[in-house]
């Protein structure tokens, strides 16, 4: 968030199953996935509550969802149902269903179901059709056979028929060769020329129908981490409308701590005693909190990089931050806090 307001840009925050039951705590039960659950919304409103004070608008996300993590979902949207209720929007803006190692026609009707209810509220869905290769959150896609990394215009189409008249409101994450994770350069063999040819091919089937800009289909570019610039951009012109970058934030994170730890190496071995001094205490150095701020500072570096390679420096027009009053009392007369703020 702090990266977002300081480039003006526009960002998603994504929670996965293992993240959320991370954030959560290892170590509660996660029978039927309800400390993922509770994971998950207790990250919804803390970046609803934080979102308000940076002065940024945030599309919650959650990320690959697959079959057997379908009841994790159900529990996210079902807290969404009763937030709106209350609130008149979802506690979410989108969920990612990943069923692309299902048959076709099985993705399909799943997706169609979880669209419609999901679309009573505003709510997007994001749908994988083909198989992101590499590893990300304990699925391993490493050894796929290679034509499943790439999508066909057929499939994209029969998609693009399957959800379109229940709703505009989805993203297909369409494969064009694109990998979880960071490879030596010659190993991924990106091509994005497939989403143009996929919006040639429903465009003609359109016909007078299709949109004037040729464009009718909403891609989501997943294993950006890594991918060169020029890659990135042609994708864009084809239609790319979200992109993930987990590991490079990863890496971002964990290369300040690195940083900090090789700095300040002599003050982090003991708790007094460092060049300064054998009496001399150490605290304002292995204080957690100053290894994790370099870690932040370093990855909104990560991020700024990301919104330059994503044009989208500078298009939120947001101007100077407004006063925020979700941690105030409620104005008069009003039975609750106001839209993004605090839940009780």
């Amino acid at each position: 968030m702090e990266a977002a307001r300081e480039n003006d840009a526009p960002i998603i925050i994504q929670f996965s199953s293992g993240g959320s039951q991370f954030y959560a705590g290892k170590k509660l039960d996660n029978t039927n996935f309800q400390a993922a659950i509770a994971g998950a919304v207790s990250g919804a409103f803390h970046v609803r509550t934080l979102a308000e004070q940076y002065g940024i608008p945030v599309i919650l996300h959650t990320d690959h969802c697959a079959k057997k993590l379908l009841p994790w979902i159900d529990g996210l949207i079902a807290a969404s149902e009763r937030y709106f209720e209350k609130s008149g929007e979802p506690l979410f803006s989108s969920h990612m269903i990943d069923l692309s190692e299902e048959p076709l026609d099985e993705n399909l009707e799943i997706c169609k179901d979880y669209l419609s209810r999901m679309d009573k509220m505003g709510m997007l869905l994001e749908m994988e059709l083909g198989i992101t290769g590499g590893e990300e959150d304990g699925v391993d896609n490493t050894d796929v056979a290679k034509e499943d990394l790439y999508s066909k215009p057929e499939e994209i189409y029969q998609v693009y028929e399957a959800l379109q008249p229940i709703s505009e409101k989805y993203t297909i994450a369409a494969a064009f060769g694109n990998v979880h994770g960071v490879y030596s350069p010659g190993n991924v063999q990106l091509e994005p020329k497939i989403l143009k040819n996929a919006q040639a091919y429903i465009s003609e089937k359109l016909g007078d129908a299709a949109p004037e800009s040729r464009k009718p289909v909403s891609f989501v570019f997943h294993g950006g981490s890594g991918s060169d610039v020029s890659d990135i951009q042609e994708s864009i012109g084809y239609g790319v409308i979200k992109m993930n970058i987990d590991t490079d934030t990863q890496w971002s994170y964990w290369e300040g701590i690195k940083s900090f730890e090789a700095k300040y190496h002599d003050y982090l071995q003991n708790q007094i005693g460092n060049p300064d001094g054998a009496d001399k205490p150490n605290k304002k150095y292995y204080d957690p909190r100053m290894c994790l701020r370099e870690a932040e500072e370093n990855t909104v570096k990560r991020l700024s990089q990301s919104f330059a390679d994503l044009k989208c420096v500078n298009i939120l027009g947001l101007g100077n931050r407004k006063e925020a009053g979700n941690v105030m009392e409620p104005e008069m007369g009003s039975l609750g806090p106001k839209k993004g703020g605090l839940p009780v």
